[in-house]
């Protein structure tokens, strides 16, 4: 081919199919890399002759296309294809590990809905001796070769466990080894969705298994294709758009222009999303201008009206779930996870936001749509001028999990310049804060906002040939730089545009132009570099997060499939940094933040660390950075260490509250000014995009845990009858002293099993703390009781001055009092509790009186009528008012038995009125029945003989 052959033929793969070439191993996503692994190399394009390898490497064929690389020698290997013609072909600069990591574990879930578990079924399988089933992640049940290896080191000691991140819980496997395979059951969950396998420290050959990390939840279930049922897509010509769950990425949505696809483990297996005929016109369907996932189902934006598909219907929201009927241009959901976070007031967060030129809504749970606010109502807040032009350019949450930011075109003859303007709204306090942020720009500008997984309000713009960094919460600004073009990525990517941003939870930022040429760089870097060409630009793809956190590609070709690709970015960004001779300022960069979200209670602390390592001379320190309400005390202490010409700075951070709740004028308002919701992140001074990770970023909440609640020690639900039953309360025994006796229900699910004992002993409840992951402590702190049905006859051993009250003590009489107006239970709380023992507080009074506060130290015991036996039902409360944000409660039963009840006096008379009743009925009975003898066998005997006597 002649060199103007040659030339047109290049030009042509440049705009409709570039020559390329990529790799790929066996191990998901470059789990493992090293001279074990075999790399997989393949070209594609006309003009391959030969590949080019080091001499530590092996090469299967080096004249074929696609063949296969083993490198027995760890380190840097340049790799690239040679090809005929006058251009060269880009070269790479591989990393092969020097690993003891060999093997792998493979897992199967198994849902069952009825009982919301799911059986994790767990065996080991080497990526190099795998078969075709398992390294496409599809197999169920494991092979000969991973049943021997599982087996093997089964006997070695090997047996895996899960651990959850989040909530760090542990299973285990529930039973032996079957056929090769760990079974471990563990509770479908939401709030507990990152987990990692791992295993014991045991080798076969000198070779260990890679722990690894993945996503678990709910099942989600995809809509079901209907046969009869018509695609719904793009535009024809449209770049892909697509949604993903923030706290599950691998359910997904893709709009192509002829398809849209939906997925629920990142596009191993995938559906269509077909809508019904009928309901919207051809040029309807094929205009879908944006996409959202949502619990309630799939939102499509289609000429300015919402769309909802469920697995129940496909329909038009407007004014019926209080939304505009047209004029919608923009839809958004949430980027990043949080799923802990505090609401001081009580509310909801919304998981969409919906908007207009002039009005944004948010949307939650059930189809619930809101306004909350229109650009008349801003400018009033931002005191903008009323001749002035504002409207809404684009929405889009930030990285706090309660936060909104709005983007806002604002111009006076709107002829040639806008200013773009940022406001962020607060979900939780309803709070419009106008930000440091102006931007001036054409008015024909569209920009698109991305905020930064980080504490500080972060974010990156672009519009289609720019990025614009807006780093340290908008005090760092510019434009995005490369090497040449001064930040203009269309004239180094064939005059393409920017067609997506890609950002994961380590700091790294992908660009993606129309053409699949891609840009990298990292959080708080100015410039970009652009990776090795891998997907030909004549195929649609996107970026996208798979189980395990890591990026992949997803393509869509012009048959209507999509296909998942696996891609290497840390490789691919190593072989970058080797070219560019790019180094990370310092060695290494730990902590032992292990969590995303920590709760303080009151009196509760939270101390982190964080060390980082690095060369002498440079320089380097940690940098804390907070983002919210001033609530916490932080406390630094800095230990550093020089060794070697290695300096080692450790940062110890504590963050602490040191409030006293106790007696002040509103217990309530002063707890509400004290919780809230912070935002920390932990980062060294200096960065690099050769760093493994940016920063690490976590949520402190102040406030009530509703996981945490106390019980008394000793009751349960299992060493009783289980039933309900009634029983009296003698009016007498009453507080109110009703004119009746009181019939009560005794509830066993509420009240629990009552505890029997006897009437001449005294009982000390033992109040115990407990939370989601069972037993805390022993509750030291002080608490009350009372009887829930108004019972008042029992006491307390303890007196005010035996407890060594200096004045009178607050009593339940006292309280009510004082607080007629409020229920019992709310007459005497943390909210209004002083303390007896001081001169300062109350009045001297009788310390001969019952004191009713009750701590674990004071040997204060609740003292039974000797007269009477009873059921009693007591309710606790903690008293203490800087114990605990939360109003902790319990209740608890007792019954009293061994009493020997005193007759009554109607009793008594009564049965002595059948007493002498019975004594006189037998005295007359004797005196009728002696009568009788007498007349028989006396008197008529004797009589009878004296007429015999007259007689004769």
């Amino acid at each position: 081919m002649s060199a103007s052959g040659v030339a047109v033929l290049l030009s042509w793969l440049s705009c409709c199919g570039s020559a390329l070439w990529r790799y790929s191993s066996n191990s998901p996503n470059y789990h493992i890399f090293s001279t074990r692994s075999t790399i997989k190399l393949e070209y594609e394009g006309t003009l391959f002759s030969e590949w080019s390898v080091p001499g530590t490497c092996s090469i299967k064929n080096k004249r074929s296309p696609k063949t296969e690389l083993r490198c027995s020698s760890p380190g840097i290997q340049i790799i690239k294809p040679i090809v005929t013609g006058p251009d060269l072909e880009e070269e790479r600069y591989l990393s092969v590990d020097s690993s003891h990591t060999c093997f792998l574990w493979y897992y199967k879930v198994i849902n069952f809905t009825n009982n919301l578990t799911q059986v994790i079924i767990i065996w080991i399988y080497d990526p190099e001796n795998a078969d075709p089933n398992e390294l496409l992640w599809n197999a169920n049940e494991p092979s000969l070769n991973s049943i021997i290896l599982s087996k093997q080191l089964a006997t070695l000691g090997q047996k895996p466990a899960i651990y959850t991140v989040l909530r760090r819980k542990v299973y285990f496997p529930h039973r032996k080894m079957k056929n090769g395979t760990w079974h471990i059951s563990i509770p479908m969950t939401e709030d507990d969705v990152l987990k990692e396998i791992r295993g014991n420290q045991v080798a076969f050959q000198d070779c260990f298994i890679a722990d690894i990390f993945f996503l678990l939840t709910f099942s989600f279930l995809t809509i079901p294709e209907i046969p009869e049922f018509l695609p719904i897509s793009s535009p024809q010509g449209s770049q892909l758009m697509a949604d993903w769950a923030a706290c599950v990425p691998s359910f997904v949505v893709v709009v192509a222009d002829m398809e849209t696809f939906q997925t629920n483990d990142s596009f191993r297996t995938w559906t269509r999303i077909r809508v019904p005929p009928n309901i919207l016109t051809d040029d309807e369907r094929h205009s879908v201008s944006d996409v959202t996932l949502s619990q309630d189902g799939i939102f499509f934006l289609i000429n300015g009206i919402l769309y909802l598909k469920n697995y129940n219907a496909f329909k038009g929201l407007g004014s019926n779930v209080n939304l505009p009927d047209g004029g919608i241009i923009g839809i958004t959901s949430r980027k990043w996870c949080w799923i802990n976070y505090l609401l001081k007031n009580k509310g909801r967060r919304s998981s969409m936001a919906i908007w207009t030129e002039n009005e944004v809504y948010l949307g939650y749970a059930l189809l619930k749509f809101v306004k909350i606010i229109t650009t008349e109502e801003l400018k009033e807040l931002l005191n903008m001028s009323s001749a002035a032009t504002l409207t809404i350019h684009n929405v889009e949450y930030t990285g706090h999990p309660l936060e909104l930011a709005l983007l806002l075109n604002y111009c006076i003859t709107c002829s040639i310049i806008k200013t773009i303007y940022l406001v962020i709204y607060n979900e939780d306090t309803k709070q419009w804060v106008f930000q440091d942020f102006a931007l001036d720009v054409t008015t024909d500008t569209f920009l698109i906002p991305n905020f930064i997984y980080s504490a500080l309000p972060e974010l990156i713009l672009w519009d289609k040939h720019r990025i614009y960094y807006y780093y340290h919460n908008f005090t760092d600004t510019g434009v995005l730089q490369t090497p040449t073009e001064f930040g203009n990525l269309s004239r180094l990517s064939h005059n393409s545009t920017i067609h997506d941003v890609f950002m994961d939870y380590y700091g790294n930022i992908v660009v993606k132009m129309e053409n699949n040429v891609m840009f990298y760089f990292k959080i708080n870097i100015k410039d970009a570099v652009k990776l090795h060409l891998w997907t030909n630009s004549t195929i649609k793809s996107l970026i996208s997060l798979n189980t395990s956190g890591k990026m992949y590609l997803i393509h869509v070709f012009e048959n209507g499939t999509i296909h998942p690709q696996e891609y290497p970015l840390k490789l691919e960004a190593q072989s970058i940094a080797f070219k560019t001779k790019e180094k990370c300022p310092y060695m290494a960069f730990h902590n032992d933040i292990f969590r995303v979200f920590y709760l303080l209670d009151k009196g509760q602390n939270l101390s982190v660390w964080a060390q980082i390592v690095y060369p002498e001379n440079i320089g380097l320190y940690i940098i804390v950075e907070s983002y919210g309400p001033k609530i916490l005390e932080e406390k630094n202490q800095l230990h550093y260490e020089i060794a070697s010409g290695y300096c080692t700075k450790t940062m110890t951070v504590t963050f602490s509250q040191n409030i006293n709740y106790e007696a002040v004028d509103d217990y309530f308002k002063l707890q509400y000014q004290n919780t809230g919701l912070l935002l920390v992140h932990v980062r060294p001074s200096e960065h690099a995009k050769t760093c493994p990770v940016s920063q690490k970023v976590f949520q402190i909440s102040v406030g009530c845990d509703a996981n945490k609640f106390i019980a008394v020690k000793g009751f349960d639900k299992k060493e009783c009858l289980q039933h309900d039953f009634f029983y009296i309360i003698e009016k007498s025994y009453l507080r109110d002293r009703p004119p009746k006796h009181l019939r009560v229900k005794y509830n066993w699910e509420k009240y629990g099993c009552p505890l029997r004992v006897d009437f001449r002993e005294k009982f000390h409840p033992v109040v115990q703390l407990y939370n989601d992951s069972g037993y805390v402590e022993d509750v030291e702190v002080n608490f009350i009781v009372w009887e829930i049905h108004g019972r008042d006859d029992y006491s307390f051993n303890n007196t005010m001055k035996k407890s060594g009250c200096l004045h009178e003590a607050q009593t339940w009489k006292s309280m009510t009092e004082l607080n007629k107006r409020l229920p019992l239970e709310e007459a005497w709380g943390p909210a209004n509790y002083k303390h007896c023992f001081s001169y300062a507080i109350g009045k001297p009074g009788d310390l001969n009186q019952p004191y009713e506060i009750i701590n674990k130290s004071n040997r204060n015991h609740l003292v039974w009528p000797l007269d009477h036996s009873g059921m009693y039902v007591f309710r606790v409360k903690i008293l203490d008012p800087n114990y605990s944000f939360c109003n902790l409660t319990t209740i608890f039963a007792i019954e009293t038995f061994g009493v020997i009840p005193s007759p009554s006096a109607y009793m008594v008379a009564a049965f002595l009125f059948l007493l002498m009743l019975l004594f006189c009925s037998i005295l007359v009975l004797s005196y009728f029945h002696y009568l009788r003898i007498y007349r028989e066998y006396i008197y008529e005997p004797l009589h009878k003989s004296e007429r015999k006597q007259k007689n004769n």
